[in-house]
């Protein structure tokens, strides 16, 4: 590809998804960019996703299918197959938000020179996409706000693959908080440029892993949430309410 068309990898981690991978495959097989590599990684899905992914993803996805040690062991196998310029990830059961998104991600990487591209994101409904739970507009990145429990949503989250290679991948330390500490890394390390795209970018339907809203989970996710900023020196029990307090105007807009 010539500096012109950067390839843009996609990897979407699943496990028994039938019931909705299909309109997240689609959804990255529709987009106006072409340059696009598609990475599926399965753990070994027994109810007829790995037909699904070759009958509505784009021609040449890449498929694996086999056990792993969660999610983000997976993520990091994609991690290391990704060949394109750019890296991101898309849920199995999320969608980009229109056809236009990674054209004009592209768009807006190239003119600002940046390394590490986000935008916005909706919680929506899982049996119904026009039902918006929850709005979070990411804002402009200030260095000073991640001491202030401030992150984008992760499924926007698109950044230059020679940052991978030099910064790596996804603790997996961590079972339900490495892609915040996976974030706070990248936007922490030292020469790196950081652009907002103020649009929507991805719908999220509700019931996944980090958004699951039992009692145990939420504990579990704030007490790991607890360890990443100490781990990146970032903070701690203040930064972690901030973290949640942002939430909450959230779910007005």
């Amino acid at each position: 590809m010539s500096i012109a068309e950067p390839t843009i990898t996609v990897i979407t981690v699943c496990y028994n998804s039938a019931a909705t991978i299909a309109e997240t495959l689609r959804s990255v097989a529709s987009q106006t960019w072409r340059a696009i590599e598609h990475i599926v990684i399965d753990g070994g899905s027994t109810d007829g996703t790995q037909a699904l992914v070759h009958r509505h993803g784009r021609p040449g996805i890449v498929l694996v299918s086999e056990s792993d040690d969660g999610i983000y062991d997976a993520m990091n196998k994609g991690l290391r197959l990704a060949s394109g310029d750019w890296v991101g990830f898309l849920n199995a059961d999320d969608v980009l938000a229109d056809p236009c998104v990674l054209t004009e991600m592209v768009v807006s990487a190239q003119k600002t020179k940046a390394d590490i591209v986000y935008g916005d994101l909706e919680y929506v409904v899982r049996a119904n996409a026009q039902r918006v739970i929850r709005r979070w507009q990411s804002g402009v990145f200030i260095p000073a706000q991640l001491r202030r429990g401030w992150m984008p949503p992760h499924p926007t989250f698109y950044v230059r693959r020679f940052l991978v290679q030099r910064i790596g991948g996804f603790d997996p330390r961590f079972r339900i908080a490495a892609d915040y500490d996976f974030m706070l890394r990248y936007l922490s390390a030292p020469d790196v440029k950081v652009v907002y795209l103020p649009r929507l970018m991805v719908q999220m339907k509700t019931g996944g892993v980090s958004g699951n809203g039992s009692l145990r989970a939420i504990l579990q996710r704030n007490f790991e949430s607890y360890k990443v900023l100490r781990k990146n020196r970032l903070g701690g029990l203040g930064a972690l309410i901030w973290k949640n307090a942002r939430k909450l105007p959230q779910l007005f807009r």
